[in-house]
């Protein structure tokens, strides 16, 4: 696995005028190629006059799944360049279409490349990325008494806490660069008197 990749902060809308067409952008978070799908489709919906809206999506943080579609453009001018932006700047689990209302006055390949590339980098830049790195999954099994102070100690040096469930006892589930489980453990020992326990799972990715 990666130790990190980039992905688009939120779901947003960037929009550029070019000659006369307007190209408007939309990006969004994609878990899956399901949820990239869904996100092309309701795209479509909103602009069914549009003359394309052409789309390209990458799922995993290596990449594995990659799609572009020109949807009536010439071959290779719309989704290869709006996949080729995505790819250059290292962005994954991501889907961005591109939907262009032509003004009249034709752009040549060149032209439409540059457009449809240009303007899926414009709303990388609009909207922001983030950086979803690596981590060891670690649950940390804690009695009540002390589980409400640990949570608040876990937090304040940083620790990714995502899931807390009660039963007999409380069971935090948390985030750890593996780099850090040794130097974890040791804290932990420290900062609930031994009595806690730390059984590490599986990876998953999570914000740096």
């Amino acid at each position: 696995m990666l130790e990190q990749y980039l992905t688009v902060a939120r779901e947003g809308v960037h929009e550029t005028e070019i000659t006369r067409s307007r190209f408007i952008c939309a990006l969004a978070p994609a878990a899956t190629e399901r949820e990239a799908q869904e996100f092309v489709a309701r795209i479509r919906k909103e602009h069914p006059t549009a003359t394309h809206n052409c789309y390209a999506y990458v799922v995993g943080a290596d990449a594995s799944v990659q799609k572009a579609s020109d949807d009536g453009e010439p071959g290779g001018t719309a989704g290869v360049p709006m996949l080729q932006m995505l790819l250059r700047r290292d962005v994954r689990y991501v889907a961005a279409v591109v939907t262009r209302y032509y003004g009249g006055v034709k752009l040549g390949a060149g032209g439409l490349i540059r457009a449809y590339g240009g303007v899926v980098g414009e709303a990388l830049d609009a909207l922001g990325t983030v950086t979803r790195r690596r981590y060891r999954l670690a649950t940390v099994t804690v009695d009540h008494q002390r589980a409400g102070k640990l949570q608040n100690e876990l937090r304040a040096t940083g620790r990714t806490v995502r899931d807390v469930r009660y039963g007999d006892a409380v069971r935090i589930e948390i985030g750890l660069p593996e780099a850090d489980v040794d130097a974890f453990r040791g804290w932990l020992a420290d900062a609930t008197a031994g009595t806690a326990t730390c059984e590490l799972g599986g990876e998953a990715y999570g914000e740096a």
